[in-house]
C-alpha cells in the first residue's frame, strides 16, 4: 500500500504524463483511467486498493469526488492546477518544518514554494516536526500568519488541513 500511495502522490502531484494520465484544470483525474494507465505502466492495483489507500492515508493526501469517479491530490502539486480553494483567514500562528541546514537561507529569503506551487504550513508544531524530519535535523519555524493576512497576503486551506500560501516573507518568520 505504501508503494501505491507514493506512486499516486508522484503521478497526481508531479508527473501525470509519465503514465499518459490527463488531469483537468483542477487536478482531477478519472479513477478508472488512473487504474488502467497505471496497469499499462506496470503498476498493478485495482479500484478497491486505490480506494483503500485514499481512505487510510494518514496525511489524507488524496480526495475523491462526491460521486467517487474522480481523484486528485489534496495539495503538494508541482504541476499547475487550480484546486478551487477560496482564500481564508488563517489562524494567528502557523508552523513550517524544515531541515536545520536550510534555516539561514530561509531567514534571508523567506519561505518559497521551491518545486511546488505553494508553500505548505502546518497547524501545529508536532506536524511541522514530522515534515522537517524528512529532510534532516528538524527545525520548526513559526509563521506570523495573522500579520501576513493583515498585510494582504492570501492563505488557502487544502482539503486535508494543510495551509497554503504563495510565499512567506522573512519578516513574518520566527525561530523557536
Amino acid at each position: 500500500m505504501k508503494a501505491t500511495s507514493k506512486f499516486l502522490s508522484y503521478v497526481l502531484r508531479h508527473a501525470p504524463e509519465t503514465i499518459e494520465l490527463v488531469l483537468d484544470e483542477n487536478g482531477w483525474a478519472s479513477v478508472d483511467d488512473l487504474v488502467l494507465k497505471a496497469r499499462e505502466a506496470g503498476r498493478t492495483f485495482d479500484r478497491a486498493t486505490l480506494l483503500d489507500v485514499v481512505a487510510t492515508s494518514d496525511k489524507k493526501r488524496f480526495t475523491l469526488s462526491a460521486d467517487g469517479t474522480r481523484i486528485r491530490a489534496a495539495q503538494g502539486h508541482s504541476v499547475d492546477v487550480d484546486l478551487g480553494l477560496a482564500p481564508m483567514v488563517p489562524p494567528a500562528m502557523l508552523f513550517h518544518g524544515t531541515a536545520a541546514g536550510t534555516v539561514a537561507a530561509i531567514l534571508i529569503e523567506g519561505l518559497k514554494p521551491g518545486r511546488r506551487t505553494k508553500v505548505h504550513l502546518s497547524l501545529d508544531e508536532e506536524t511541522a516536526v514530522k515534515v522537517g524530519q524528512r529532510h534532516g535535523k528538524p527545525i520548526v519555524l513559526r509563521v506570523d500568519a495573522a500579520g501576513m493576512h493583515a498585510n494582504g497576503l492570501p492563505f488557502w486551506r487544502a482539503e486535508n488541513g494543510v495551509w497554503l500560501t504563495d510565499h512567506v516573507p522573512p519578516q513574518f518568520l520566527r525561530m523557536p
